[in-house]
């Protein structure tokens, strides 16, 4: 049986891992990503266009030192986990969210828009916010929240960095389902001193709570003592071993 070598980026969601540095030749045609119509401009929420979503193989992109447009929407969607179903805030219906990739030297121009009832930020972990320390994005920090039905463009560059980071929602609790990984390639032909991987693999470690985050931390907030547990770990949002555990039959 051949041997296969899998490059594995890890990105912690309540502890965040080191960077873990991947071997960007490995990705093959077939792997995609999510390119979406570029916004840049605040737009309300009887405004938002359809967003066609395009699939295009990695392989297509465009050097590094580009732009790279994601349109990040902000809604509910019912989720089931622990034979538990629930109405959570996600990034595009997605949790976790989309990854984005891009390359060392590009930027990054994230439009958000809101449609939840909760004001929201986005936080990108890890990036060096070299002269746009506003686009970082905790909420009264460095900026205002983005309110229901508005929204708002992050717009920042790459410098000297490589590897795998992530983003999540920097007020209340929405950091729960709102998380997503961020995977920094290397510039176009830049030697790399890691063996080519067969495949790569994103793992995103979380959590998740059958009852309703924000009720968990006002509670807490109430009463001064800890935030009930979470009732499972879970690693790209599914719980079990490598995301495997199934309901038992009644």
């Amino acid at each position: 049986m051949d041997s296969v070598t899998v490059s594995i980026r890890t990105v912690g969601f309540i502890l965040l891992f080191d960077p873990v540095e991947v071997g960007y030749n490995a990705l093959k045609a077939q792997d995609y990503i999510l390119i979406l119509p570029p916004s840049t401009q605040p737009v309300s929420t009887n405004k938002v266009p359809i967003t066609i979503i395009k699939r295009i193989p990695v392989s297509a992109r465009q050097a590094g030192g580009k732009t790279g447009q994601n349109r990040l929407q902000i809604q509910l969607k019912n989720v089931t986990r622990l034979c538990h179903s629930k109405p959570i805030v996600t990034v595009n219906g997605q949790f976790p969210g989309p990854t984005i990739y891009a390359r060392e030297e590009d930027t990054i121009l994230a439009n958000v828009t809101n449609h939840v009832k909760y004001n929201l930020s986005i936080h990108w972990h890890g990036i060096r916010q070299l002269r746009t320390g506003w686009a970082d994005g905790p909420a009264y920090i460095t900026q205002c929240p983005i309110q229901t039905g508005q929204s708002y463009t992050y717009n920042f560059t790459i410098t000297r960095q490589r590897g795998t980071l992530f983003w999540h929602a920097h007020i209340l609790w929405l950091r729960a389902t709102v998380y997503g990984a961020i995977a920094i390639l290397p510039k176009p032909n830049v030697p790399y001193p890691l063996p080519k991987p067969d495949k790569e693999i994103t793992l995103i470690l979380g959590e998740w709570w059958n009852s309703d985050v924000e009720a968990v931390i006002n509670e807490a907030l109430k009463s001064g003592g800890a935030p009930n547990m979470s009732d499972t770990h879970t690693i790209n949002g599914k719980p079990g071993p490598l995301g495997t555990f199934t309901c038992p039959i009644k």
